[in-house]
């Protein structure tokens, strides 16, 4: 066991001493920013992990090659929504009111919405096309998704970074460490946005159930138009009978 160990480690240190690990970080996180089954977290942090276990690849590259792939993606991503999805756009369509609600929400909070949105497989993609289709400023657009490439960069190679180090003697431990830290992260993210669609629906059919039992209680005559200050409620005169159209009672 420990001599296919030994052989695993010898040919991943070979590999990670290549100078195209910096290749295939720059171009997995280049691809998530717009393809989003790509595993962009997952490869930085391996790669952050080995740099640790290994002193291969060096980590402060990891960082700049993940961050402008990631930077580079999502600008391709904002092309798509530019140029691809405008046309989708019609006024007076629910399409049409949704991106005016994106475009309003990226004005008053668009740096805030682009790096929490970083973090969020396949909401990234979401926001950066939004982005594009709105015609959020391309400057500002640069500025934040920077900020948040950068931001994103340095998390996902040092989780794996701190996972070799604490696991520095057995470094194909590290590795899976990492890997299993990377799912853990992205299966939490997408856990707790599933859990808050079924609290919100939850929640709304609730609400409708409560109206209408509380509308099933209440009498009819006690209901919103049928109380005794409605004009069907008001009791006329016996002396006289009304004639229509003369709006007067009769002796």
């Amino acid at each position: 066991m420990k001599e296919l160990e030994h052989a695993i480690m010898i040919y991943l240190e070979g590999i990670m001493a290549s100078p195209w690990i910096y290749v295939a970080v720059f171009g997995i996180a280049f691809l998530d920013g717009f393809f989003p089954v790509v595993p962009g977290e997952t490869s930085v942090i391996a790669a952050g992990t080995a740099a640790a276990a290994f002193g291969n690849p060096n980590i402060g590259l990891i960082i700049g090659f993940a961050a402008l792939g990631a930077f580079c993606g999502d600008h391709v991503s904002y092309a798509i929504g530019r140029f691809g999805f405008s046309r989708l756009s019609k006024p007076g369509t629910r399409r049409k009111a949704a991106f005016d609600w994106a475009h309003k929400a990226l004005l008053e909070r668009g740096g805030l919405v682009l790096i929490i949105a970083r973090y969020i497989p396949g909401g990234r993609t979401a926001i950066t096309i939004t982005c594009g289709a709105v015609r959020y400023p391309l400057r500002k657009f640069s500025f934040f998704d920077g900020i948040a490439a950068l931001s994103w960069g340095v998390y996902s190679a040092m989780i794996g970074f701190f996972a070799g180090k604490i696991f520095q003697d057995r470094p194909l431990l590290a590795l899976l460490i990492g890997f299993a830290i990377a799912m853990t992260v992205a299966g939490v993210v997408e856990l707790v946005r599933y859990l808050g669609k079924r609290r919100n629906r939850k929640t709304a059919e609730a609400v409708e159930a409560v109206e209408t039992v509380v509308a099933a209680d209440v009498p009819p005559e006690n209901r919103p138009g049928s109380g005794p200050h409605t004009m069907h409620s008001v009791a006329l005169p016996t002396t006289g009978t009304v004639t229509p159209g003369q709006g007067t009672i009769g002796k």
